[in-house]
């Protein structure tokens, strides 16, 4: 048999990689060395120890020389014999092509193009092969290489001269250097070739090859390579095998290329290798099983009488035991080589495809033959895989392990294995990759064993029940089913107190309610019974549910706890609505899955099994629990589930009447919220006109409903009544009453009642400042609010009546009034954002929108001002409040969970008034409040006002822009009213700067689109710097609000070329004459400003602090005069800016204004309408700020984007004087420096597949890669990564 590797056998150095590329490669006739570093065939059993252990880097080195192995047995390699002359016969791939024809349009002519296309039957490839191998096997050899070579994506060519004259490492070499500049042929075109034609190079920097290729021609293409060595190895096993030849040769050959360099060999041959291997262990089955016969056969005859014994046959059979025999030993030393010199090194590499190619052929080896591979020395391999970086290695193992476990007559063969491994295994229940945790909760539940699992190791797998994830919990569904869910095969029959016989589910019932209780999970039951859905069928055991919580126990049985209790009222309904649905409870659910009709048919033979059953048990219940709240609240939705048909068609109106006699009492008994929430809704759902025994469900809603009216009523009338004398009795009679009416006006519509009246009424007398509480005070809001939309819904849409949109009118006009002056003057803070809210949902309701129906115009209602400075008025105090009133630091969680919640209000108080500005029920300036403090409240409001502005600049750009003016206008003077004089250093002032350059990104990169509302802010910012022109405290000084032209400037790169002459004069003309030139310290805001504009301009002056530098000529000066003067202009900028030096590790203030930026096809995600593309701005300097800032630099750097968009849309600029001139040559950046640190972006931005080199002469092509970015070259050829593998 196959001598197995030691559990300590050494691995070679992982630091020697003096000769990659020939690994156990040896001159064919002269031996192929051994896959063992110190082993000999005399002593095998003095073999170097192989320890990998996980974490190792992986092994791509040069093994030393292998002695050669005797002619029979040993565990070194096979040797490769002496390749004989070539002759001039063809190989088996080898076909002559028609004289006009193609590969692909006539028949394939080498065995990788018969592969690749799979139209021929692979065993008539292989037969065909096999006849030219007895040719001449030379050349069947050769094209069998070349097979393996062009299958790794290398166009290199192995000659016949090659083979004979070479060894395997020399011509892996040679194909290495194939690989990594030219294929051959190619290259010999390109030296004889015309350099006026294109040739398109292989692109060897994106690592493609068949075995990862996509495509149709090569979608099957793995399928078809496995199959044809195993097919080869299977027609060969007779005979072809054995001639210590081509076996020989093919393992040398791919035990070299899998120590390769080159991704590509070594992928392609380790899966060859692998699946040489998986043919031959098929080949090493088959000798076994033959030469077992043979061996029951030779002894049956020897065992025969002298007489009768047939010395013939004996010798025969003696003959054919030794052949076979003969034949396994050489097998087996076969796939000893391959395991040595390919698995050892591989199953570690750094390609995880490899280590996962080594897991899945490993499994297949100790299934099929499992005398010799399903040992402890071959599973520590798998073992340590385990620990493998990598989820899709992991999972493989898992895989291969699951596939063992399967087999019960393995289980002793794996018994140390287990032991030594099982705290892996179920660690890995865990795991980040879901797919694994799911395939080891899977083998956890295949092993599982008193004596191998733990206690401990079985709760937590127990707790993944409740996992989000569907997949891992239904997997510990399973292994919890399994463990405490099996029905106890005594046949003892349990019964209840009156002798009705007990369901056989009961026990398991009892026990998973105990497990729930025990689980402490108490709001994840739909978790759990999703989990085990599909595995156990006592989930729709009704009637098992039922009788235990209807009949007394039996003798024997325990009474069930209030807790129990409890707990399988809950676990049924969630079974119920599992059932009855067919869906995943919230948070689990997958992608949306289209239902099968047998799911269809299923869920409603479901459906109707429990309605049957509970239509006649659900009253009972409800009157049992009818007082205890928390078995009520789940008792209650069951209706929402049935079938309602079944009441008529089975005759069954006598337990509806029953049901709702329980659920009037229940509402009579009841105050709860979920309560009464849950009774409103089934009875929507009974009162529902799409079945028959919503009559009957009527009028008993409405007898509910009059004696709910009536009890307020009367409650609020002696409520009013005692005034201020009111007591405790008093107060809580109308809470409750109101509590009810609240509640079903949710559902059901309570307007007739006429309860409009009542509901202004308090909200009236609590603006009066009478004393009201505020519960009763914040329903009487809401209701009023439900009541108005119930009249708003009754109406007809094509023919309302007059009468009640005048109704509704009266209605909404009352209830905003009062509700605005609650936000104004109201003392309660629950109480204004109460109001608040209801004033908003309103308005959107009542929007302009509604104008849609010609109809109900009438009923659109507007905001007057007063409304909207009381609203605006509690944002501030309520939305924007201080840090210190926002965040208050606390350790306690039930304060972190307050300040959560308390963020959630803010954010809807933000999210309805932003609403109105979208429906254009308030000003679009109102928002200016809001956009204002987008930069400081990024955190936690920074969506809500991003939609917004995006919304509002779909509706109107100029106001928007106008409104983001006056955002910073009113930040500026705030910042001008706190500082004395003002400093243009302090961070306040950089903030807005900030904020400005995060309003500029929002307008996107097309200009044109965006032109009216540049221009405007730019207008509207000029007007208020220069307002007004004089100082009174100093006359002879700049405009107090000068330095807002500084922030202005950072809109500046939004103008388009043609407009900025404009803005300069409309500046000019707005100053008096002489302030212009000014350089002073306090004008520099000015001069920032129009060298913001005068920068973008090509050929326009550009002033600098000694006032004009010169002009721009066409044609102008050197690259480095124009450098030189770039540099100075940027030293006076900064140096009048008077900036101080940033920190280290702080980032820089940079402005847009005079910042140097590249184009980014990424940048677009600041603005979020989809409607606009153009306008998509850009976020990512302000988000990414793990780069430092862009240095400054010329504004003619920032962007050729509109020169290039005005030359292709060529649009005229009369208006301003001027036309379009027509085409301008794009003003290109200035080149930046390489960077060196190694960023993958650089690499990735310089596309080398571009670089047709066969387009320019010699002299040329040299000067191109003269002037080759430096960083080009730290990017080889996918060669694989020598990292660690595991």
């Amino acid at each position: 048999m196959m001598p197995a590797l030691h559990a300590g056998q050494k691995a070679q150095d992982p630091g020697d990689f003096a000769d990659i590329g020939s690994p156990h490669i040896t001159r064919r006739g002269k031996g192929m060395a051994s896959g063992s570093e110190g082993g000999t065939p005399e002593h095998p059993g003095h073999e170097e120890e192989h320890e990998v252990v996980p974490g190792e880097d992986s092994d791509f080195e040069e093994p030393r020389k292998g002695r050669k192995r005797p002619a029979k047995g040993g565990g070194g390699a096979p040797s490769a014999k002496k390749a004989k002359t070539p002759g001039g016969k063809k190989g088996a791939g080898g076909r002559t092509p028609k004289p006009n024809g193609t590969a692909t349009e006539e028949q394939a002519v080498t065995l990788f193009e018969v592969v690749k296309l799979g139209k021929s039957a692979m065993q008539s490839v292989v037969d065909e092969w096999i006849d030219s191998y007895k040719q001449d096997r030379d050349m069947a050899l050769l094209d069998l290489i070349q097979f393996f070579i062009q299958c790794s994506g290398c166009k290199g060519v192995v000659t016949a001269e090659m083979l004979h004259n070479m060894e395997h490492s020399d011509i892996i070499r040679k194909m290495t250097e194939e690989f990594d500049e030219e294929t051959g042929a190619l290259h010999k075109k390109m030296l004889t070739a015309s350099w006026v034609l294109h040739f398109q190079l292989p692109d060897l920097d994106s690592g493609d090859y068949p075995l990862i290729m996509t495509g149709p021609q090569y979608k099957r293409f793995k399928n078809n390579f496995c199959e044809f060595i195993a097919v080869l190895v299977r027609q060969c096993q007779y005979s072809i095998i054995y001639d210590q030849y081509m076996m020989d040769n093919v393992i040398s050959l791919l035990t070299g290329l899998s120590h390769s360099q080159v991704r590509a060999f070594r992928h392609t041959s380790t899966l060859a290798a692998m699946k040489l291997m998986t043919a031959l262990v098929n080949v090493a089955l088959t000798l076994s099983v033959n030469l077992d016969n043979t061996q029951r056969q030779y002894e049956s005859e020897r065992q025969k009488a002298q007489g009768k014994r047939a010395s013939e046959r004996l010798e025969i059979l003696m003959q054919k035991r030794a052949d076979l025999q003969e034949n396994q030993e050489e097998v087996e030393h076969m796939m000893n080589s391959i395991f040595k010199g390919v698995f050892v090194h591989r199953y570690r590499d750094s390609l995880p495809e490899i280590r996962a190619i080594c897991m899945e052929e490993i499994g297949t080896w100790m299934r099929q033959y499992s005398d010799t591979f399903l040992a402890d020395s071959y599973l520590k391999y798998v073992g340590w895989t385990l620990h493998d970086k990598v989820g899709e290695v992991r999972k493989m193992c898992i895989s291969t392990l699951q596939a063992l476990y399967c087999n019960k007559e393995n289980a002793q063969k794996l018994e140390l294995f287990t032991n030594r491994f099982k705290d892996r295994i179920v660690s890995m229940t865990l795991d980040k990759d879901m797919d694994v945790s799911v395939q080891a909760i899977k083998l956890v539940t295949m092993i599982m064993n008193d004596d191998i699992l733990t206690s401990e190791d079985c709760e937590n797998v127990y707790q993944l029940v409740y996992s989000s994830h569907r997949a891992v919990a239904q997997a510990a569904g399973e292994f919890l089913n399994k463990r405490l869910f099996q029905q106890d095969d005594s046949g003892k029959q349990l019964k209840t107190k009156r002798g009705k016989k007990r369901s056989p589910n009961t026990p398991l019932v009892r026990d998973l309610v105990q497990f729930f209780i025990e689980s402490e999970l108490h709001e994840h039951a739909a978790y759990l019974v999703d989990s085990l859905w599909e595995t156990n069928e006592m989930l729709k055991d009704w009637e098992c549910m039922t009788d235990l919580l209807l009949e007394e126990p039996g003798r024997g049985e325990e009474v069930l706890t209030d807790q129990q209790e409890t707990a399988l009222v809950e676990i049924m309904t969630c079974c119920i609505r599992q059932a009855s649905e067919g869906i995943p409870p919230i948070g689990r659910a997958s992608a949306k899955k289209v239902q099968t009709a047998r799911e269809k048919k299923q869920i409603y033979d479901d459906k109707v099994k429990l309605t049957e059953h509970l239509i006649q048990t659900l009253p009972a219940l409800l009157g049992k629990y009818a007082v205890d709240a928390e078995k009520v609240i789940n008792l209650l939705c069951i209706p929402q589930y049935f079938d309602l048909d079944i009441y008529t068609t089975s005759r069954l109106e006598k337990h509806l009447d029953l049901l709702l006699k329980h659920m009037q009492d229940i509402v009579e008994k009841h105050a709860e919220q979920e309560v009464l929430e849950e009774c409103s809704k089934s009875l929507m759902v009974l009162c529902s006109e799409d079945y028959p025994i919503h009559t009957k469900a009527m009028v008993s809603r409405g007898g509910l409903f009059d004696a709910l009216v009536q009890k307020f009523k009367q409650s609020l009338e002696t409520f009013f009544q005692e005034g201020d004398e009111a007591d405790e009795d008093d107060i809580f009679s109308v809470t409750s009453a109101q509590k009810r009416l609240m509640e079903f006006y949710k559902c059901h519509d309570l307007s007739p009642f006429d309860l409009f009246e009542k509901f202004i009424f308090i909200i009236k007398a609590a603006n009066d400042k009478n004393y009201i509480p505020q519960e009763i005070l914040i329903r009487s809001i809401a209701c009023a609010h439900m009541d108005v939309m119930w009249r708003f819904s009754r109406l007809d849409e094509h023919d309302p009546d007059k009468n009640d949109i005048r109704t509704i009118n009266s209605c909404v006009k009352t209830f905003l009034e009062y509700c605005s002056q609650l936000v104004e003057g109201y003392v309660d803070p629950t109480i204004q954002e109460e109001a608040f809210m209801s004033i908003v949902d309103i308005l959107v309701v009542f929007a302009r929108q509604v104008a849609a129906n010609p109809v109900m115009k009438n009923l659109i209602h507007h905001t007057d001002p007063v409304t909207e400075v009381r609203l605006t008025s509690l944002l501030g105090e309520r939305v924007f409040v201080g840090p210190e009133e926002e965040h208050q630091a606390t350790d306690d969680e039930e304060d972190e969970a307050n300040k959560i919640e308390a963020l959630h209000k803010r954010r809807n108080l933000l999210a309805g008034y932003c609403k109105l500005v979208v429906y254009n029920m308030v000003s679009i300036k109102t928002a200016a409040d809001i956009f204002k403090h987008y930069m400081r409240y990024y955190n936690d409001y920074g969506d809500i006002i991003k939609t917004t502005l995006s919304k509002a600049r779909e509706m109107d750009k100029v106001n928007t822009a106008r409104t983001l003016n006056l955002a910073l206008t009113q930040l500026f003077r705030e910042v001008k009213g706190t500082q004395q004089p003002l400093d243009r250093t302090s961070q306040p002032f950089l903030s807005i700067k900030e904020l400005a350059r995060r309003f500029s990104l929002t307008f996107g990169l097309d200009p044109v689109k965006t032109r009216q509302a540049v221009a405007e802010i730019h207008k509207e910012g000029i007007v208020f710097a220069i307002t007004p022109l004089d100082d009174p405290d100093d006359p002879e000084g700049p405009p107090p609000f000068l330095s807002f032209l500084e922030i202005l400037a950072e809109f500046s790169p939004k103008v388009m070329k043609q407009d900025r002459k404009t803005i300069l004069n409309y500046l000019e003309s707005k100053l008096r004459p002489g302030m212009i030139n000014k350089t002073d310290d306090p004008w520099l805001p000015l001069l920032t400003y129009r060298n913001s504009l005068l920068e973008g301009e090509h050929g326009s002056k550009v002033v600098g602090a000694r006032g004009i530098r010169g002009h721009g000529k066409k044609g102008g000066k050197s690259p480095s005069e124009m450098a030189a003067k770039r540099k100075l202009s940027l030293e006076a900028n900064e140096a009048f800016a008077g900036k101080t030096p940033n920190r280290p590790g702080q980032p820089l203030h940079t402005s847009t204004a005079v910042k140097r930026r590249r184009m980014d096809p990424e940048e677009g995600s600041e603005q979020s309408s989809e409607r606009d593309e153009s306008e998509q701005g850009s976020e990512r300097e302000f988000e990414h700020t793990g780069k430092p800032a862009l240095s400054q630099g010329s504004w003619a750097q920032v962007r050729h984007h509109d020169v290039a968009r005005k030359g292709r849309a060529n649009i005229s600029y009369s208006t301003h004087g001027r036309r379009g001139r027509g085409k301008q040559m794009p003003i290109e950046p200035e080149p930046e420096e390489a960077d060196d640190s190694g960023d993958d972006d650089d690499i990735a931005d310089f596309d080398t597949s571009d670089m047709h080199i066969g387009q320019s002469s010699p002299v040329d092509m040299a000067q191109q890669i003269v002037n080759l970015p430096d960083n080009l070259f730290t990017s080889s050829p996918d060669i694989g990564d020598f990292s660690s593998g595991i």
